[in-house]
């Protein structure tokens, strides 16, 4: 590994953006075949596979949240490939490059769902058309509603993955203050006039450059690396919820913790909590990992909601412990 990384293949801030263009990408660009996957509804679901040069640990299936897209993860999965996985990641369902509703398709920023269960299909779909032909075992790493998607995937597939780490999962979302029943009544009644696919009041279409004091990361350099990419693909400008998004994300608490659901999750899971999460709730998550049978919850401290991309000081060891426990140890 060159002076520019630490032993993991993780970035080391100081030629952040520098070593991302020409030597992060690059790598990743050579080992890349990009594919088309049929999900829910017969859309189609950008998908991307990363081939290892020496597979020794499986795959690893990367899921990212809310108005994020596989691309934004590119430290991650070059991380990954350096640390024995091969590595699988798609835009979800109304994000960056995969297919969005006509509702919404006049502004790229806005972004939509119809049931929050066609996330969870689009996933069976990856999983049928491209896990299941990847070096085993699966692994996967989720991050917030991403964790969500995959915690409902797992509660209905309970061996379909070997391990999964959840980065923040959205078990419940942060309303706010506002009262759940307020929040819901709020969005249905847009619902009922019409407007499920129209954006939520006080969100605002994407502006350009977005403020580093007011984002879910620590790390200075990844925020900037990433929000130069963000302000000049307008795929990838996804920055808010239409009412019915947001319906169909308060809606995820009760299936999520279904009286026997989470019991049923067979594989090792690892639930991160970050220390100043705004877009979350950690009760949520706490009352969903308990009841995981091989579930443990860990405390990242220093972090906000975006762990992984966090300062080097706080990253650095915690994505060590992840690579560990995806790796199969504890």
């Amino acid at each position: 590994m060159s002076e520019r990384f630490n032993a993991d293949g993780l970035i080391l801030s100081a030629q952040y953006a520098e070593t991302m263009e020409d030597a992060v990408l690059p790598f990743l660009a050579a080992r890349q075949r990009d594919v088309t996957v049929r999900g829910a509804g017969d859309r189609e679901i950008f998908c991307s596979v990363f081939a290892a040069d020496a597979p020794q640990y499986g795959t690893a299936l990367v899921l990212h949240g809310f108005t994020e897209n596989a691309y934004k993860f590119a430290e991650v999965i070059y991380s990954l490939l350096q640390n024995g996985f091969s590595a699988v990641a798609y835009d979800q369902r109304g994000h960056g490059r995969s297919w969005r509703d006509e509702a919404v398709r006049a502004d790229l920023s806005l972004t939509h769902v119809g049931r929050f269960e066609e996330y969870v299909e689009d996933l069976e779909a990856v999983y049928a058309q491209v896990l299941s032909g990847m070096p085993s075992p699966l692994v996967l790493f989720a991050h917030s509603m991403g964790g969500a998607v995959a915690g409902l995937f797992l509660e209905k597939h309970p061996d379909a993955f070997s391990r999964a780490a959840l980065c923040a999962p959205m078990i419940a979302p942060n309303r706010g203050g506002v009262p759940l029943g307020v929040s819901r009544l709020i969005c249905r009644g847009a619902k009922l006039l019409g407007k499920g696919g129209k954006r939520i009041f006080l969100s605002r279409p994407y502006a350009g450059p977005e403020d580093f004091d007011t984002s879910c990361a620590t790390s200075r350099e990844r925020f900037d690396w990433f929000d130069r990419v963000k302000n000049q693909r307008e795929e990838f400008h996804n920055n808010g919820p239409t009412y019915n998004w947001t319906l169909e994300s308060l809606n995820v608490t009760k299936k999520l913790l279904a009286k026997g659901a989470a019991e049923k999750i067979a594989c090792p899971v690892r639930l991160y909590t970050a220390d100043a999460d705004g877009s979350v709730l950690p009760d949520a998550q706490a009352a969903f990992i308990a009841r995981v049978k091989q579930g443990k919850r860990e405390f990242v401290q220093g972090s906000r909601h975006e762990i992984y991309r966090s300062a080097d000081e706080v990253l650095f060891p915690w994505w060590h412990g992840v690579l560990q426990f995806l790796q199969g140890g504890e």
